[in-house]
This record gives structure tokens, C-alpha cells and sequence, in this order.
């Protein structure tokens, strides 16, 4: 794992665990690279719930609660999948914070409307704390687009969190 990932993740973790938050993800994509850069870090496992890798249509379905004709209305990778995403992974799990994330790591599958590189992230608080990110990181090789989404991830866990006072 690269340091700057290293240092993002256990700056999160350290906010969390100074604010009693808890974690889950929900990856497409990155096929839990973002749960497997926070359980890098010793001791996380006060903060880190649970991870859902939802690779398919149908895990998101299944696991996550994604309704399957939002996914064929909108494609897994959009907007209002990744909030679903989030959401699901809140109600399935026991933590207070997620994200999700689900994109185009190519190097194929992509399209005119949904590029390789697009990517769209989603964070989610019980606090009522919502985000939404969509990226487009190009045509760069599939390691670094997903290095890239556990970043923006991590960045976007870290500013819920962040937001969060401690009498919330």
C-alpha cells in the first residue's frame, strides 16, 4: 500500500475513533480496496464495521438493497446508485458512516456516456450528513483509476467525519 493512502486512512480512523464513528463500505470498483486500506492500519477494527464488495448488479441488489430497476433505468454506474449504495450499507450494517463506490476502471467497458475512469462515490451519515462525488479520471491504467477512487473515498470519509461535532 502506497503512504499516501496509509497516511489517509489512519487519519481517518483516528478522527473516527475520536468521534465513536464506525465505518462500512460499499465497493464496486475498487473490489474493496478502500475497507483493505483501512484494515491496513493496526487497531482499526474499532472503527472499520464491515465492508460489501457488490462487484454485480445483483449483489447490489442483494446485499445493499439497490433496487434492480434503478439499476436498469440508470446504469450501476451513477448518481443515484452509489447514494443507494451508501444508504443500503448504512441499513445493513451497525456502523454510523459509509461510502460507496461504483465506476468505469476499464481498461474496457466504458462508453460514450459512461467513460473509462468515470467514477461515482457516494458518503452517507445516520447524522443525516450526505455527499456525492462524480470523477473523471481519464483513460489512465485500471490500477491508478482505482488508486485514485481509494483516495477520493478516503477524502470523503474523512470530511463527514470530520463535520460531525462530538455532541451530534
Amino acid at each position: 500500500m502506497s503512504e499516501d493512502i496509509f497516511e489517509l486512512a489512519s487519519r481517518l480512523l483516528e478522527v473516527c475513533r475520536e468521534k465513536g464513528i464506525q465505518v462500512v463500505t460499499a465497493e464496486s470498483c475498487t473490489g474493496g480496496l478502500v475497507a483493505g486500506a483501512l484494515t491496513e492500519v493496526p487497531g482499526s477494527s474499532d472503527v472499520v464495521e464491515r465492508g460489501f464488495v457488490t462487484y454485480s448488479n445483483e449483489a447490489k441488489s442483494e446485499m445493499l438493497g439497490v433496487p434492480a430497476d434503478l439499476i436498469k433505468a440508470h446504469g450501476a454506474v451513477s448518481e443515484l446508485v452509489a447514494r443507494a449504495m451508501a444508504e443500503g450499507a448504512l441499513g445493513h450494517s451497525r456502523a454510523s458512516l459509509a461510502v460507496a463506490v461504483t465506476g468505469v476502471a476499464g481498461p474496457g467497458g466504458g462508453s460514450a456516456a459512461k467513460p473509462v475512469g468515470l467514477v461515482h462515490f457516494a458518503a452517507e451519515a445516520k447524522w443525516g450528513a450526505r455527499l456525492h462525488v462524480e470523477r473523471h479520471f481519464g483513460e489512465l491504467s485500471r490500477a491508478e483509476i482505482r488508486r485514485l477512487a481509494v483516495i477520493e473515498a478516503l477524502a470523503l470519509l474523512t470530511r463527514l467525519a470530520g463535520e460531525r461535532s462530538f455532541t451530534a
